[in-house]
C-alpha cells in the first residue's frame, strides 16, 4: 500500500535524510542485519518510501518493537478508521506541536497537508488555535478534547464525552482519537529524547506548491 506522502518525498528537494545527529546511535539501513534489515526493506517496499524514516530507527535496538511500531502505524494512523485520515494527521500535528516535538510535528503537518488540509487548518493544528474559522464546531472539539488528553488526561470527565457526542462524535472515534494522542505523545518523547531533528519536509512541499507542481494534491 504505498503511501501517496512517501510517494510525493522523493521528489521533494533539500529535505534532511540523515539522523546522523541524534543523542544515541540508531541503526541505519547501511548497517542494519537480520530482522531489522528485512523490516527496513518491508517498509521500503510496502508503503513506497525510498529511506527509512528516523522514527523507525529509535526502535530498531528491539526488533519486536519495531515490527509492533510499523503494524500499529499502518493499522491504526496510514488509513482511515473510525476517524478519517485527515483528522488524525489534525490530532498528530496538534499534539506534536504541544509537545514540541520538531520531527513529528513536521512530517505530520506534511502529511496533513497531502491529505486535504488547507494551509488555515495546518496553521490552526500547529498553533493549537481552536478558533479558527478553518475549523468546524465538531473539530474544535474534537481537538480541544485531544488536547486535554495530552495535558490533562486524569481530568477527562464524562462531560468531556458527551460533549463531543453532541458534536456528532460516536464513541468508537472518540476512542480512536485517545488512541491517537497517546500514541504520539510516545512518539514525541521517543523522537526528542533521541534527539530527531525536523526533516524539513513542510517546507520542501510549500517550495513545491509554489513553483505549481503539486499544485493538484492541494485542492
Amino acid at each position: 500500500m504505498p503511501l501517496p506522502e512517501y510517494e510525493k518525498i522523493s521528489g521533494l528537494e533539500g529535505i534532511s535524510r540523515s539522523s546522523a545527529s541524534t543523542h544515541l546511535h540508531v541503526i541505519e539501513e547501511e548497517e542494519a542485519k537480520g530482522e531489522v534489515a528485512d523490516l527496513y526493506q518491508h517498509f521500503r517496499s510496502h508503503f513506497g518510501r525510498p529511506e527509512v524514516p528516523g522514527i523507525l530507527k529509535c526502535f530498531a535496538t528491539h526488533p519486536p518493537l519495531l515490527r509492533h511500531m510499523m503494524d500499529l502505524s499502518e493499522s491504526l494512523i496510514f488509513s482511515d478508521g473510525h476517524l478519517k485520515r485527515r483528522h488524525k494527521e489534525m490530532i498528530a500535528t496538534l499534539v506534536s506541536s504541544q509537545n514540541g516535538c520538531v520531527y513529528c510535528a513536521d512530517s505530520h503537518g506534511y502529511f496533513l497537508r497531502v491529505h486535504g488540509g488547507s494551509p488555515e487548518t495546518l496553521c490552526a493544528s500547529q498553533q493549537n488555535d481552536l478558533g479558527s474559522p478553518s475549523l468546524t464546531a465538531a473539530e474544535r472539539a474534537l481537538l480541544g478534547f485531544v488536547g486535554k488528553v495530552n495535558h490533562r488526561a486524569q481530568e477527562i470527565s464524562t462531560e468531556d464525552v458527551q460533549s463531543l457526542r453532541s458534536e456528532g462524535w460516536s464513541e468508537p472515534q472518540i476512542a480512536e482519537a485517545i488512541h491517537i494522542a497517546a500514541l504520539f505523545a510516545t512518539f514525541n518523547r521517543v523522537a526528542n529524547a533521541f534527539g530527531l531533528q525536523s526533516q524539513g519536509l513542510l517546507a520542501a512541499y510549500d517550495r513545491e506548491v509554489n513553483r505549481g507542481s503539486l499544485e493538484g494534491s492541494t485542492r
